[in-house]
């Protein structure tokens, strides 16, 4: 049976997707809410659940952390900051992959890797380093 799109169901997808970022439920609730402002939290979630289930989303579960949706539902893979938690998408050539590609992987310093990869970004490695220099 075809998923019916209600307006709620397509204004969480519409924010999410215009996001461009791995929302979690809570924040994409604060996005819609200014769109629609008597939509519930728990209908944010129930709707992010039906459209990930429908393959119209991605959810991501990162080492038990809260839950985020992903706004591009194609097959890609993710890197995770162990600072600040943001996740960016990933392009790794799978063929041809090998663990000494993850030296350096989109801007991030890379910190440890599984199944997920996770590194430090851009944004907190100068963070880091005016902190440093500050001291």
């Amino acid at each position: 049976m075809p998923l019916r799109m209600t307006n709620q169901r397509e204004i969480v997808l519409r924010e999410l997707q215009k996001s461009k970022r791995h929302l979690t439920a809570d924040e994409l609730y604060v996005i819609v809410k200014k769109v629609m402002p008597r939509i519930s939290l728990a209908t944010v979630y129930r709707n992010l659940e039906i459209l990930s289930e429908a393959g119209l989303i991605g959810k991501l579960e990162i080492s038990g952390r809260q839950k985020r949706f992903d706004y591009d539902a194609s097959e890609h893979d993710h890197i995770y900051c162990v600072i600040c938690h943001r996740i960016d998408n990933l392009d790794i050539d799978h063929e041809n992959w090998s663990p000494e590609q993850l030296r350096s992987v989109g801007g991030y310093s890379i910190t440890g890797y599984r199944l997920e990869i996770m590194g430090v970004c851009p944004n907190c490695q100068k963070k880091q380093k005016k902190k440093e220099n500050l001291t």
